[in-house]
């Protein structure tokens, strides 16, 4: 069976290399067909060949761990914190040199040989010209962040892994290191690795600025971001220049912000680039730089900036403005630790730019999550602008979204109408429902996202600064796959997936009921019985946390006592579900019986109002209009 395997493997890949048409698998990947046309073409290797990697001898690899051994101090730490971001198990995060030898590996003890088994060990030669196609070696060739899926890989002695590499590069451009997380699970996705390839650059990006701070600790370093809370953060540009002003050292970040090629900074005085003298430069220097200040370049880019280094001026020349401190978290409860550790990471990928994608039932508090997100970050004391993208009506999202001048349409008023982008300037947009965008405006905001500019209906492009969080309770992949949203933009808004947990999976609930009773009773002091206390943590709750909140809401307001008792809840809380009304004599049978016909879906599907629509064979909009017309309450919206 093991033989047949290989054997399929080299067919597909001598198939691919010999230029024959393959409009489906890893052949199909232009990136995947050049690399495998490489192993046979420049390293002659057999895809069938079943031999295990190359492995340095011990003393090779001391060597090699010495000459990186600031890099493995810095990276032990970032790859340790990966691990468990990823929560372990069935992931291995591997840190190689520049040739492809893994030199640092952090795994669960008890995977250890499992990773082995596929030559994932100390010393392992996994370049390109060794082991073919695969994420560590093809990282190497490309110089850029990748994801080698099973069988992409070119040996097929490799295809039950599934590897996400990112470069990291040293203070002259140079390739230093790899950071490579790989899976040997078989039920590994491709789609499931873009939350994983998005950590990976993240930490490899960390460790290559740490490195680049570290280098040189003893020259003047210039850190600065066109944000002034960007500053300190992995995106920004950093600059090295020695006690004369000359530049030693900008990283690609810097390289972007300024303009320029490297070739054309080295060696040059620093004040050439920067409107202001050396002497005011260095006047702004602090050896605990915390505080950014305004820089702007010869050629007019406005800039924030810190200069670490002792100031040789006793006062500064220019303001500086100090970056308040994020405001407290609040209104949202984080007692599951589930939700804590995603919660973390949301807050961490976010401060780097990061668009987040919440997943999750409706009402499950999508909205919660990512205004708490915001209120934790940096950008606390900006807008926080919301729009349900399912809420309004088709012809309306785009000046909802955009804004537009004055008399650009029949209606519009005289001043026109600043968009939700624009409100959100230098805060955050969170995009409820982004699953309902019509495809039109989905391309537009793929340009926002991209150029950072937006243009008003009727109106000239406007600069914006501004982070995206998204959310929806639909399957994007799925939209994708029916070509009703674009995947380049699902790629772009799927910084981080989190996927919320329904109320009934929550291990917090007893201390969300107090939580969201005590907000609803607006400083009063209210009591639940033990009684009914058991009868609302029994429930079931398809509504999530919003019908939670809105029973909640509704006893606090009929509290005469304080005090809620067993008898004070809805029926359907005390019977444990969702009542279904049965056919009487009626003046209206047809009438009654869709009503039933709507609830027994309803409860049939915990009130999923998508899978209720299609399980009935209508739209969302007509089954909307039906449980108003026969007034039943909208538990989930």
């Amino acid at each position: 069976m093991h033989d047949n395997h290989l054997s399929r493997h080299a067919r597909q890949v001598l198939t691919v290399t010999q230029g024959k048409p393959h409009l489906h698998g890893p052949g199909a990947d232009p990136s995947i067909a050049r690399s495998w046309l490489r192993c046979l073409e420049d390293y002659h290797l057999d895809p069938a060949l079943s031999m295990a990697p190359t492995v340095l001898e011990h003393g090779r690899v001391l060597e090699s761990r010495e000459r990186l051994q600031q890099v493995l101090q810095i990276a032990g730490n970032e790859m340790s914190s990966l691990h468990q971001q990823l929560s372990g198990a069935g992931h291995a995060v591997l840190l190689t040199d520049a040739r492809g030898v893994i030199l640092n590996c952090v795994t669960a003890p008890a995977e250890r040989k499992i990773f082995e088994r596929a030559g994932l060990w100390l010393g392992a030669d996994w370049s390109e010209a060794c082991e073919g196609t695969n994420g560590i070696g093809t990282c190497l060739v490309e110089r850029q962040a990748l994801t080698i899926h099973q069988d992409e890989h070119f040996r097929g002695r490799h295809t039950g892994l599934t590897c996400s590499a990112s470069p990291v590069f040293d203070p002259h451009g140079e390739l230093l290191a790899v950071l490579d997380v790989s899976s040997a699970r078989h039920d590994v996705s491709r789609q499931s690795q873009f939350h994983t390839m998005a950590l990976v650059n993240l930490s490899a990006k960390m460790i290559e600025s740490c490195y680049f701070l570290r280098c040189f600790d003893n020259q003047w370093l210039l850190r600065f971001h066109l944000q002034a809370e960007s500053v300190g953060l992995f995106s920004e540009g950093l600059l090295a220049f020695d006690g004369e002003g000359r530049i030693s050292a900008v990283n690609q970040s810097a390289l972007n912000l300024l303009g320029h090629i490297r070739g054309g900074l080295l060696g040059k005085p620093v004040e050439a680039f920067f409107d202001c003298s050396l002497d005011e430069l260095l006047g702004r220097a602090s050896a605990h730089a915390s505080a950014s200040w305004p820089l702007r370049t010869r050629d007019g880019r406005h800039l924030f900036a810190v200069l670490r280094g002792e100031s040789r001026r006793p006062t500064p020349i220019m303001p500086a403005p100090v970056i308040p401190a994020p405001a407290r978290l609040s209104g949202i409860c984080l007692g599951d630790e589930a939700l804590q550790a995603d919660f973390r990471k949301a807050l961490r990928v976010f401060e780097r730019d990061v668009p987040l994608l919440i997943n999750g039932e409706t009402g499950s508090g999508k909205e919660a999550f990512a205004k708490a997100v915001h209120q934790a970050s940096q950008r606390s004391n900006k807008a926080f602008v919301a729009l349900n993208c399912a809420a309004i009506p088709e012809s309306l999202i785009e000046s909802e979204l955009f804004g537009y001048r004055g008399g650009s349409f029949t209606g519009a008023r005289k001043d026109g109408m600043r968009g939700k982008l624009q409100q959100a300037d230098g805060g955050t947009l969170f995009l409820d429902e982004i699953g309902d965008m019509p495809l039109a405006l989905q391309t537009r905001l793929l340009r926002v996202l991209e150029d950072r500019q937006v243009v008003p209906i009727g109106g000239e492009p406007e600069s914006v600064n501004v982070r995206i969080i998204s959310a929806t309770h639909r399957n994007l992949l799925e939209r994708v796959a029916d070509g009703s949203f674009r995947e380049d933009l699902y790629y772009r808004l799927n910084g981080l997936e989190v996927a919320l947990p329904a109320l009934r999976e929550r291990s917090d609930k007893s201390q969300l009921l107090d939580f969201l009773l005590a907000e609803e009773a607006g400083g009063e002091t209210i009591l639940i019985n033990e009684s009914a206390r058991q009868a609302l943590l029994a429930f079931n709750w398809p509504g999530n946390v919003r019908q939670l909140r809105n029973v909640l809401r509704t006893l606090a307001a009929l509290c005469d006592e304080g005090r809620i008792g067993l008898e004070d809840l809805p029926v359907m809380i005390r019977q444990g579900r969702v009542p279904i009304l049965q056919p009487d004599s009626s003046e209206h049978p047809l009438e009654d019986a869709e009503r039933i016909a709507l609830l027994k879906t309803l409860e049939q599907t915990r009130w999923h109002m998508t899978h209720t629509a299609e399980q009935l064979g209508v739209s969302r909009n007509t089954l909307y209009r039906k449980l108003r017309k026969h007034g039943i309450e909208r538990r989930v919206s």
